[in-house]
């Protein structure tokens, strides 16, 4: 692993969050970060140029959907996915875990994988810890994930239990198949709601031995409340010098709370998915531009924000183009959205190197009339 590694650089003495650089193949990248998320090997509307111009660290794409379309043979021989999606910044791949166990009706889980249906046609496939690495290891990315069971919630202790001791299995399972040294291999944290078995899963991962970690299992329908439990009581067991991925969770309130925490990348599909439906992220709060009010609205979507839509379109023109579901308006407010959350994570850095994080998580929680346990959040 001598071209991925992680330094700590700062902890912040008011609160004991911290900042970090990510060295991986392609560049390094700073922590706490946001990560877009390019399911299809494509941020939705949005071209890797304009990716590199907000700022953006690492980018996601998604094993279980690149299996499918066009397939890891493709993608291998046109050279991995950086040159295949023409990106220069660092990649994580996602293990397609997630996706195959939201087929709930359509699959089956034995101790070799889960036997499910293909989401496209019907046609039945099958997904091991040993095959979600090898399509991993042909997709080129410098950051892959363990193959694991994203548990339903609410789960019972004794399913739940169950689920990690296997998921354990299969972690080994896939440290074992994996052949790509130039890629870092994490590690996933599973156990629900339930304080021993995400101390166990997370002691029992860190046994062996992974470059980096990830807390799984959260943003799946419990409150926030409970999703910060989860993350207190796997992240207090992860090694200090390693970097804490805390997976599918993206709306503001949670990343400063997982910062807090300690957790050091964020991922989500929140901003572009909202964006498609005409709802924007800004400073003073949620807005969705399709309202009226927005119809005479010459001004940038929020005079704070330095992204390329605020700078050259106003409300007025976006709200038409939305209105009009034109493809260029899905675009402008996704890129306004996925800065927004860049630049936070840069104003999050900044605090934490000054040493004033909590001030400034307070500060943002107020304005935003935001609390630590039942917000929704932007």
């Amino acid at each position: 692993m001598s071209e991925f590694s992680f330094e700590v650089t700062h902890v912040c003495k008011q609160s004991g969050a911290r900042t970090g650089i990510l060295h991986t193949p392609h560049g390094d990248v700073l922590t706490p970060m946001f990560m877009p998320v390019g399911t299809l090997a494509t941020v939705k509307f949005v071209s890797p140029e304009e990716i590199t111009d907000m700022n953006a660290g690492v980018i996601l794409a998604n094993t279980y959907h690149l299996w499918l379309r066009p397939g890891e043979d493709i993608v291998k021989e046109a050279g991995g996915l950086h040159k295949f999606m023409n990106v220069n910044n660092p990649i994580l791949t996602d293990s397609g875990g997630f996706q195959v166990f939201s087929l709930m009706e359509n699959r089956k889980i034995t101790e070799e994988g889960v036997h499910f249906k293909n989401h496209l046609n019907g046609d039945k496939l099958f997904l091991s810890p040993e095959k979600a690495i090898q399509i991993q290891n042909d997709l080129g990315a410098d950051i892959i994930m363990s193959f694991d069971e994203c548990p339903p919630y609410p789960s019972t202790h004794a399913y739940m239990k169950d689920s990690v001791e296997r998921t354990l299995r299969w972690a080994k399972r896939g440290k074992d198949a994996h052949q790509n040294d130039k890629q870092a291999l994490f590690g996933i944290v599973q156990g629900g709601e339930f304080e021993d078995l995400r101390a166990y899963s997370a002691q029992e991962l860190v046994k062996m031995d992974f470059p980096g970690y990830s807390i799984g299992g959260t943003s799946v329908g419990e409150s926030k409340e409970t999703m910060y439990k989860m993350i207190d009581y796997a992240i207090q067991y992860l090694p200090f010098e390693k970097p804490r991925y805390l997976m599918g969770v993206g709306s503001t309130d949670a990343i400063l709370e997982g910062v807090l925490r300690g957790v050091d990348m964020f991922d989500c599909v929140l901003p572009t998915r909202i964006a498609r439906h005409g709802t924007l992220m800004t400073s003073t709060g949620r807005l969705n531009i399709r309202n009226a009010k927005n119809e005479r609205d010459f001004g940038p979507i929020d005079v704070e924000c330095d992204c390329y839509t605020c700078k050259n379109y106003s409300r007025a023109y976006l709200r038409h183009l939305i209105r009009c579901n034109e493809g260029l308006g899905m675009r402008l407010l996704s890129i306004h959205n996925l800065r927004f959350l860049i630049k936070l994570t840069e104003e999050v850095r900044l605090a934490i190197q000054e040493d004033r994080f909590t001030d400034f998580k307070e500060a943002y929680f107020k304005k935003h009339k935001l609390n630590s346990v039942d917000s929704r959040g932007f």
